[in-house]
């Protein structure tokens, strides 16, 4: 790879961590709910990558990256659901 194409690369995914971040500290409190349903939807479309990602032959790097992606994409799902869950839960009432 081109040292200049690896340059731009590594500069794009810095500048997107930072403007994530400032995205998700700009939040509302009465926002993390949807923005937590986006973002188990973003972990979905992770997770189909990751399986049509794993199934070639050879043990190389994406496939080692796709796993990981996997497990780390599935936790994010579960745990989001979690949390909207007992979140939603609070607006029940009571009986």
């Amino acid at each position: 790879m081109d040292i200049e194409i690896l340059f731009l690369t590594i500069t794009i995914f810095v500048l997107a961590i930072f403007v994530g971040f400032e995205l998700i500290t700009k939040v509302p409190p009465t926002l993390h709910t949807p923005l937590m349903s986006g973002a188990n939807a973003i972990s979905g479309i992770t997770i189909v990558g990751a399986l049509l990602q794993i199934p070639n032959a050879q043990p190389t790097t994406a496939n080692i990256l796709a796993f990981i992606a996997l497990i780390l994409a599935t936790i994010n799902v579960i745990g989001g659901f979690m949390v909207t869950d007992k979140m939603l839960a609070m607006f029940k009432k009571k009986k």
